[in-house]
């Protein structure tokens, strides 16, 4: 190979090619763009592998100190924005230590001993996976306790409840929400059972087979506060099933909020009336002076599709790779990224938008007595009280109920005599029933 040659061949794996990668290999190679999000998780990583092998002796504590102390000026540097990311060093691990063998020299190579940028990225993906898991079980939990409040300020505000999104039984504000805080709740759930399997660590699984220096992988484990190092380095270095498992918490998670997001829309308008937004969370419209749209809600609810793609993508991803480690595994970062931004980003939006709004609950209520909504608790009176079968029960309040539409009323507005005309044994006391608001 001509020095020249050497010189434009690859840093990492130069010493095998004679020629540098094409423009477009270069491209679509760097991941750089992408991954230097991960620079804290990389560098703590590196620290803790450098502390390793001090400590097994397998470099010297001099360049060990040397490591770590470049290691942290390389922190420094990005901190303030002064590090000069390059896309010919392809992803984060390389371009912070090339910058680090312009600190330190020759000892910065000696930090990729028993190490491969396989087991290095699968570390850095997890750190970073737990990191965030930890900030979205935070917020859905202070999402929980907005909805909480809510209830518990609704507690007694009657609304209808729907079924095919027909008047279906009156129920409370308070429960409506509380379903909410429930879907919230197993979210957050998932989220930490999640956790559980990111927490492992794969670090001294090397390329695919271990390694032979005498590392302690239990040592490093335990100084990035993962549970344990993984058993199998073949599955540790190419597994992306906990980023499939994450995308799935974020898309379901998506998904609840998108049910909550569509409701919010119908409560806003002009027909529902049951909910107005604050001007915060709302836009206006080019044209029509009038409006005031529930942009935030509808935005919620258009990023599911974004949080289901992701997810989609993954999967295919992975669905045909063979063991162990294959290029293709540069593609899980963008969507997991991507969703932890944007359900971070509807989650904060949901809480801010709903814990500013008015809920109007004097509509509620007036809807609520619209559309028969005590029929069901008719027939179950007429089971308790007259001790009818319940298929009877229903087949009277049925009547019961045609007989008030004929009419144009509401069912405790029909005369007792009517309802006797259906069975005779009807007493007064059904009233007790009819009324959303006893």
């Amino acid at each position: 190979m001509t020095q020249e040659n050497v010189k434009n061949s690859n840093q990492m794996w130069g010493g095998r090619f004679d020629e540098k990668p094409s423009d477009i290999m270069e491209q679509i190679n760097a991941s750089i763009d992408v991954d230097k999000r991960m620079w804290r998780q990389d560098i703590r990583g590196s620290i803790a592998h450098a502390e390793m092998l001090v400590k097994q002796n397998i470099i010297s504590a001099e360049d060990g100190k040397a490591i770590i102390d470049g290691l942290n000026q390389v922190a420094g540097e990005i901190e303030r924005g002064e590090f000069v990311f390059k896309r010919e060093l392809e992803d984060i691990h390389m371009n912070i230590e090339a910058r680090l063998r312009e600190i330190i020299g020759d000892a910065a190579g000696r930090l990729h001993t028993a190490r491969s940028r396989n087991d290095q990225v699968a570390t850095d993906i997890r750190l970073w996976m737990r990191e965030a898991i930890d900030e979205l079980v935070s917020q859905l939990e202070q999402f929980q306790e907005t909805l909480d409040d809510l209830s518990e300020k609704h507690a007694n505000d009657i609304m209808p409840g729907f079924t095919h999104l027909q008047a279906a039984q009156p129920i409370t504000l308070a429960l409506h929400l509380d379903a909410y805080a429930n879907m919230m709740n197993r979210d957050k759930l998932r989220f930490i059972d999640c956790r559980a399997r990111v927490n492992l660590c794969p670090l001294g699984s090397a390329a695919l087979a271990g390694t032979p220096y005498p590392i302690d992988r239990e040592y490093t484990a335990e100084k990035l506060g993962f549970e344990r190092p993984t058993y199998n380095t073949l599955d540790a270095v190419s597994a992306r099933d906990f980023a499939n498992e994450f995308l799935f918490c974020c898309a379901q998670t998506g998904l609840h909020l998108s049910r909550l997001a569509e409701e919010i829309i119908i409560w806003a308008t002009p027909q529902f009336g049951f909910i107005q937004l604050a001007d915060q969370w709302s836009t206006g419209s080019s044209i029509m002076p009038q409006k005031k749209n529930p942009d935030a809600a509808e935005l919620v609810r258009g990023k599911t599709g974004r949080l289901n793609g992701n997810l989609v993508q993954m999967m295919t991803v992975l669905k045909g790779l063979p063991l162990a480690y294959n290029k293709d595994l540069q593609e899980d970062k963008e969507p997991i990224f991507d969703s932890y931004d944007a359900i971070m980003l509807c989650i904060q939006a949901m809480k801010g938008m709903i814990q500013s709004a008015e809920f109007k609950t004097d509509a509620m209520l007036k809807s609520a007595e619209y559309g028969y909504t005590t029929a069901t608790a008719l027939a179950d009176w007429l089971v308790m009280n007259l001790n009818l079968p319940f298929r009877d029960a229903h087949h009277v309040t049925g009547a019961i109920v045609k007989m008030a539409e004929d009419k144009g009323c509401k069912l405790d507005e029909l005369d007792l005599a009517d309802m006797q005309a259906v069975n005779s044994q009807i007493t007064d006391e059904i009233y007790k029933v009819l009324s959303v608001k006893k």
